[in-house]
């Protein structure tokens, strides 16, 4: 058995190895890409110089991809289970998160934890890894689903005002494209901010509904999905656009105060939901700092720790039933 500052050099060690090595897989692919991009820049910017009959091939670039910060990073994590759920998640954030990025501080917050664990409550390095993967896993993944989450939220609070820019705009006689332009440029973010990707998707020459359907990818709200519905119904059976917009942010406004009083009729679940589930918490904690001779065998020996998964186990589970419970869906 290594004592706790041998183990805690391993921890050290081994995380200093695998940021240098990503670090070197980040920066041997850069200068070749950035020569070959070049390399394809001039090459057009020649080609049409000389008249040559073929247009010049220079790279396109998607309006709703962004290239990451860190490509060679992203090389490394490009064989992760079901990526493109994690692509999408991390582009509902409305951050510029490569997935590089997020794997990085994924293993940073497991190493952190884990040196954590080992200092202060003074357990061997097996159970603190396993309980600081499990914190440095859950800590990211639920940070960025609470930024998504805000920004949605703030995505709704916005929208039916936006709806009422589109139809003053309509009422004056200038098309929908032209309404959600001016939208756009009056309304603030989150809002103004997609809103202005379809202006600029519409001068390269996209149309206006897979614009729309490209927002809803990052803005997973069905107030939204039922704008563009109304939209394309309107298009194929025709109407007043304005007064079905119109119509369309009033429901949007009665839907907004329903959510409210239902949360606010819940709130009693809510906190009780929140004050059981952190009690056995608070109690181990508090074991830990007072008693950590009675509680240590519970983490350091193998039946200790199979009895502690299946409490986390339980204790997610019932916290899982109450917030189902406490959330109702309008």
């Amino acid at each position: 058995m290594l004592d706790p500052a041998t183990e805690i050099a391993i921890v050290i060690g081994l995380l200093t190895g695998a940021i240098l090595l990503l670090a070197g897989f980040a920066l041997s692919g850069a200068g070749s890409r950035r020569y070959t991009r070049r390399l394809r820049e001039v090459t057009g910017r020649n080609a049409e110089g000389r008249g040559a009959g073929s247009p010049s091939r220079l790279p396109q670039r998607s309006l709703t991809r962004r290239e990451s910060a860190t490509p060679g990073i992203d090389r490394v994590f490009r064989l992760l289970p079901r990526r493109q759920i994690l692509v999408d998640r991390l582009m509902r954030s409305g951050h510029d998160i490569s997935v590089g990025q997020y794997m990085m501080g994924t293993l940073g917050a497991i190493a952190v934890a884990t040196v954590l664990i080992m200092i202060f409550i003074h357990l061997s390095f097996t159970p603190s890894l396993m309980f600081g993967a499990a914190a440095g896993i859950l800590i990211p993944f639920w940070f960025i689903g609470r930024m998504g989450r805000r920004r949605g939220a703030a995505f709704i609070g916005l929208f039916p005002e936006a709806i009422d820019l589109m139809v003053r705009a309509l009422r004056a006689g200038l098309p929908i494209s032209e309404a959600i332009v001016n939208a756009g440029q009056e309304i603030g973010d989150p809002v103004g901010a997609e809103f202005r990707t379809i202006e600029a998707g519409m001068r390269l020459g996209r149309d206006l509904d897979s614009l729309l359907w490209d927002i809803a990818k990052r803005i997973t709200a069905p107030e939204f999905r039922f704008f563009i519905i109304a939209l394309n119904v309107q298009r194929e059976t025709g109407g007043n656009l304005a007064e079905t917009l119109s119509n369309l942010s009033e429901v949007l406004r009665r839907r907004r105060a329903m959510r409210a009083k239902a949360r606010a009729m819940a709130s009693e679940a809510r906190a009780s939901t929140a004050i059981l589930g952190s009690l056995p918490i608070l109690v181990t904690v508090i074991l830990m700092l007072t008693s950590p001779t009675y509680i240590t065998p519970l983490f350091s020996d193998l039946r200790g720790l199979v009895l502690v998964g299946i409490a986390v186990g339980m204790l997610l589970l019932g916290i899982g039933v109450m917030t189902k419970m406490a959330k109702f869906e309008i």
